[in-house]
């Protein structure tokens, strides 16, 4: 019987098959996973519009501060409530009843206090509403 320890000097060596069936898998995981992230494009058809010549007798304007302050008429309003800004709307629109609602609001107004002026116009039953826009050079 050997009981002696034999002492091993063999030096650790580091197996790569291992470490190549691993990067294989990854890879084939992601080849796999890049196929399905194409990016799906919706084809509309946008309508065309024309400008029309605006009777200017019947324009109402309601102009919006980029601080959310609202002015009818080039008169400011003291406004608290949707439902305020309903009644001014509606007061103004009582003379003409078929008049068309402008709503000028500064770029930096806010998105709040032209969902709140939409809202004031829904609830004083305004049918035209135009907006706006400035063309850029």
């Amino acid at each position: 019987m050997n009981f002696s320890h034999r002492e091993s000097h063999d030096s650790p060596e580091i197996n790569l098959i291992p470490l190549i069936d691993v990067l294989l898998v990854i890879l084939i995981f992601l080849a796999a996973t890049t196929s399905f992230s194409r990016q799906t494009q919706l084809r509309i058809a946008l309508p065309q519009a024309q400008a029309e010549a605006i009777d200017n007798a019947t324009i109402v304007q309601l102009d919006i501060s980029p601080e959310g302050l609202y002015a009818l008429g080039g008169h400011a309003l003291d406004i608290r409530s949707d439902e305020d800004l309903a009644q001014h709307l509606q007061s103004a629109l009582a003379e003409h009843p078929d008049a068309t609602l402008r709503v000028a609001a500064d770029a930096q107004t806010r998105h709040a206090a032209v969902v709140r002026a939409l809202e004031a116009a829904r609830l004083a039953h305004v049918e035209r509403i135009q907006f706006l826009t400035q063309t850029r050079p």
